[in-house]
């Protein structure tokens, strides 16, 4: 059973590897930025709470990103696996989604996608969104590397951890996900 989260700075190519990978696997690719984009678009209650901390370059707090990781993971097309993208974020969410698993007796490994920052921010200005300002992006790497960050060596110390080089052609990276993921 196919249980991956994919680490990696804001423009490591997480998404598109994860959302690849599921449609090959065919499991759900639950990405936690797009489950808040939705929820800002709509303008519901997390939504807009969410959209002050995201317009800021914060992060959204762990409960409320918690709650809606925990009410997709109990999704009946999770039972079959999935990939986690932008979930964890730091390493109280990483203690939290450890809770959750074992109470379900799951095992997961993480991917951490490595870029330069160089190439981030290019790549995050190439997107052309409204909230990918040069000030913004800036932030959003600051606050990668002192909440984020830290997961690596959770992960590493607990030999689940496979860091794979994201700054490559797409094909690349899917093709060196591929060499290192045994399903």
């Amino acid at each position: 059973m196919t249980r991956l989260i994919f680490l990696g700075p804001p423009g490591a190519g997480k998404g598109t590897q994860a959302q690849t990978l599921a449609q090959y696997r065919n499991i759900p690719h639950i990405s936690t930025g797009d489950i808040l984009r939705g929820a800002m678009q709509a303008q519901s209650h997390l939504g807009i709470k969410a959209q002050s901390y995201v317009d800021r370059g914060e992060l959204v707090p762990d409960q409320l990103i918690q709650d809606m990781v925990e009410d997709r993971l109990s999704q009946p097309d999770t039972k079959v696996g999935w990939i986690l993208d932008g979930f964890p974020r730091t390493v109280s969410q990483a203690r939290f989604l450890d809770d959750l698993l074992q109470f379900v007796q799951h095992s997961v490994r993480v991917i951490n996608l490595e870029v330069p920052d160089e190439v981030l921010i290019d790549r995050l200005l190439a997107r052309g969104r409204q909230d990918d300002t040069p000030e913004v992006i800036r932030r959003r790497l600051e606050v990668y590397r002192e909440q984020t960050e830290p997961l690596i060596n959770f992960y590493r110390d607990r030999h689940q951890l496979l860091s794979v080089n994201g700054n490559q052609l797409l094909s690349e990276v899917t093709g060196e996900l591929e060499k290192v993921i045994t399903f």
